[in-house]
């Protein structure tokens, strides 16, 4: 076993979505807006971000209390291993989603495409660079007939 490691959250979000269910299951499921509240202390690491239209998002999935190494995930019916899908259900119960850049006033960054539940907490907030970001696709696993089903799906509680 290793040791326990601690994160101090930076921030919250701010979203219409009080609970899990029918929470959109993945960010680019439409443009729903949300707000990311950056705690006082962390508000100068804001600086020069409006220079960007994204951001990659890490925060903490506050509400699940269940994980598991296989799951049967939302866009399938077959049970795959956790680290080949983007279930929530995870070892550390960690989101990352990319996240459009609406504005940035004081200590709040509206975004756009928010599928996160309020009030979570903010672990930390990366600027998104395509040429970092994007590596050229070839294989999306399971996902590749799939994915397409993302559009539709909400969550429906089954990771809580």
């Amino acid at each position: 076993m290793t040791d326990l490691i601690t994160y101090k959250p930076i921030g919250k979000v701010k979203s219409i979505y009080k609970q899990p269910a029918g929470t959109p299951i993945q960010p680019n499921n439409g443009v729903q807006p949300g707000e990311i509240e950056i705690y006082p202390e962390f508000q100068d690491g804001l600086m020069d971000l409006d220079g960007f239209s994204h951001v990659i998002l890490l925060y903490h999935f506050h509400l699940l209390k269940n994980t598991s190494l296989k799951v049967i995930p939302f866009m399938d019916t077959t049970e795959h291993g956790i680290f080949a899908t983007r279930s929530p259900a995870r070892p550390n119960k960690i989101g990352l989603p990319v996240l459009k850049i609406v504005k940035i006033e004081h200590n709040i960054i509206t975004v756009e495409g928010i599928d996160i539940v309020n009030n979570t907490p903010v672990l930390d907030i990366k600027p998104y660079v395509p040429q970092f970001d994007t590596p050229e696709l070839s294989e999306i696993g399971w996902l590749e007939n799939n994915y397409m089903k993302q559009k539709d799906m909400k969550d429906d509680e089954r990771f809580l």
